[in-house]
């Protein structure tokens, strides 16, 4: 199975048309977003290309392959105009016989995690940095941000492949990978 993450998309067309080419070069089963898709949010500046209407064209023509949690930026009104489910708080995903808990980052984080066994994953967006960190019993991995990433990381996006979660940047290049493979 082949997996695509990609998060904090912010309303930038311009990112989310990168993230639809990756996701046509890449060819994984599904792309999961992490939220905040439409709205940048108080505290980010504009996005390139800002533009909430051709995010949501680009996503619609999309749906079939999308699965998606949502981020604190996203709201009922956005659930409105977008054709595929945007509105639960977290997905379970099984994965070489792990539980990953999938989530934004606002509810459940490393301050918050959520109830995790030992080798579970958190996998979330939410911060825009990425992460490949154990953290006690469990691996917090975070792919960054398409659109705003911080702290010096690049724009970013995430395929979970054979055991592997690897960061590229908005080119395909990898950044970081982590083996989960028990």
């Amino acid at each position: 199975m082949k997996l695509m993450f990609a998060s904090d998309i912010h309303g930038s067309r311009a990112w989310c048309e990168k993230v639809r080419e990756r996701f046509e070069a890449e060819a994984p089963e599904r792309l999961i977003l992490l939220g905040d898709l439409l709205y940048h949010g108080p505290r980010n500046n504009l996005p390139l290309e800002y533009d909430p209407k051709g995010v949501i064209a680009i996503l619609n023509s999309m749906k079939e392959h999308l699965l998606c949690v949502r981020g604190n930026c996203d709201a009922e009104v956005d659930q409105m105009v977008l054709e595929f489910p945007i509105m639960a708080d977290y997905m379970i995903l099984y994965l070489e016989g792990r539980m990953v808990f999938v989530t934004h980052g606002h509810l459940f984080n490393n301050d918050h995690p959520p109830l995790l066994g030992k080798g579970d994953i958190l996998l979330h967006g939410h911060t825009h940095v990425q992460a490949m960190d154990q953290v006690g019993d469990y691996l917090y991995i975070n792919p960054g941000s398409c659109a705003l990433p911080k702290e010096g990381n690049c724009n970013s996006y995430m395929i979970y492949e054979d055991g592997q979660f690897i960061i590229k940047d908005m080119d395909g290049k990898e950044v970081r990978r982590i083996s989960i493979e028990k």
